[in-house]
């Protein structure tokens, strides 16, 4: 069932051989990437004034997995060590992460949240929870699960 005959079993072309179903994922994660930047820098802000967007990422990943080498920090987020070490920098002068010695390894540093970053992306994140509680409050529970299940698996087969 295909306009043209071209494409795949999948679904429905466009008539160049683009499935459908592909070119609306396209569109909605575009529209959705550029919310959630939008939203990110507001998330920053409201961490600390000074806090660039990007590196509010930072900030829940230490959060979620603890302290960790910055070059852990680089791969997971796909960027370069100079990059990382600039934000990381950013982070330090801002009072939200600080550097200690590795124990397993004493010539490298692991970074961690700081109490105060601790507490003020703590705020921001539960603020954040409330507001998408809000959003999906008509949504059942299955379909949330189900949401956060599919973009696990769609950013577990990006980083590969």
């Amino acid at each position: 069932m295909h306009e043209g005959g071209t494409g795949s079993d999948t679904g429905l072309t466009d008539g160049a051989g683009v499935d459908r179903e592909f070119l609306a994922l396209e569109r909605e994660l575009a529209v959705f990437l550029r919310r959630a930047r939008a939203s990110s820098g507001e998330m920053a802000r409201e961490v600390h004034p000074e806090l660039e967007p990007a590196a509010y990422g930072l900030l829940v990943r230490l959060e979620e997995g603890g302290p960790q080498r910055a070059t852990e920090l680089a791969a997971y987020f796909g960027v370069g060590k100079a990059t990382m070490s600039r934000q990381l920098h950013a982070l330090e002068d801002l009072g939200l992460v600080a550097r200690e010695p590795d124990p397993a390894d004493g010539r490298a540093s692991l970074v961690r949240l700081t109490d105060e970053g601790v507490t003020r992306f703590r705020h921001v994140r539960d603020a954040r929870r409330d507001r998408y509680m809000s959003k999906l409050a008509g949504w059942d529970p299955r379909e949330v699960a189900e949401l956060a299940r599919l973009l696990h698996q769609l950013n577990a087969r990006a980083g590969t």
